[in-house]
């Protein structure tokens, strides 16, 4: 009889690099107790597979194109709630770390985490519990601690999202769709996607529109003499 025994949990792993993505697999796949139901090699993927598949915990790389892996973790949380996210890093003191957990991640993995920790950070957000290190939650306590800077406007205008509204605010500060990339720790690719968007939803046609759009609204405000 098996009537005891513990289902295994399933798992869906979300990264860009198809190596890395591989290797997980290949290493889940020899760990007990964890089941491996799909691979997404985009946060649009890991979204599309979670709404199909329903697993119970998605490892979810943070840089990815399309969509990141933070945008992917806050629609999960948000549509799927049923499904936990363990955010995996290169870096345990990766920048976009914060923003995932802020987005509903649970925990977290560093790329070279051996199979125990896995385990460990898989069993630990199904149980309910946080799968951080003592150091992440400290850092993370002393973040949340932190008041929030207060945005210009009370409300995005137009219906542009929380990141839209941060693209547009990189652009009125004159940075090129490169260094918006590297600042907010995504690809090009997904830039182009949110200025495409939100230049939808505004009507603007190009960037110094885009400029004057953000001045108006009192996004950002002209530098001091």
């Amino acid at each position: 009889m098996t009537e005891g025994k513990k289902k295994p949990a399933r798992v869906v792993v979300a990264d860009d690099q198809t190596v890395v993505r591989e290797g997980i697999v290949m290493l889940l796949g020899l760990l007990p107790g964890v089941e491996v139901v799909g691979a997404a090699g985009d946060g649009e993927e890991a979204v599309r597979l979670v709404a199909e598949l329903a697993p119970d915990v998605v490892l979810m790389d943070l840089r990815m194109p399309r969509c990141d892996g933070v945008e992917a973790t806050r629609r999960i949380r948000s549509e799927y709630p049923g499904t936990q996210v363990v955010v995996l890093t290169t870096f345990a003191d990766d920048e976009s770390l914060f923003p995932a957990l802020r987005a509903g991640a649970r925990g977290y993995l560093t790329k070279d985490a051996g199979g125990d920790e896995i385990v460990r950070a898989v069993e630990s957000v199904l149980s309910g519990d946080a799968g951080l290190s003592p150091s992440i939650q400290r850092r993370l306590l002393e973040r949340l601690s932190q008041p929030e800077p207060a945005p210009a406007a009370t409300e995005a205008p137009d219906g542009l999202t929380a990141r839209e509204t941060e693209v547009l605010v990189l652009i009125a500060e004159g940075l090129t769709n490169q260094e918006i990339a590297r600042k907010l720790h995504v690809s090009t690719a997904t830039v182009k996607t949110h200025i495409n968007n939100l230049f939808a939803k505004t009507g603007l046609k190009d960037r110094a529109q885009a400029v004057r759009y953000a001045y108006g609204k009192g996004l950002v405000r002209p530098p001091a003499d």
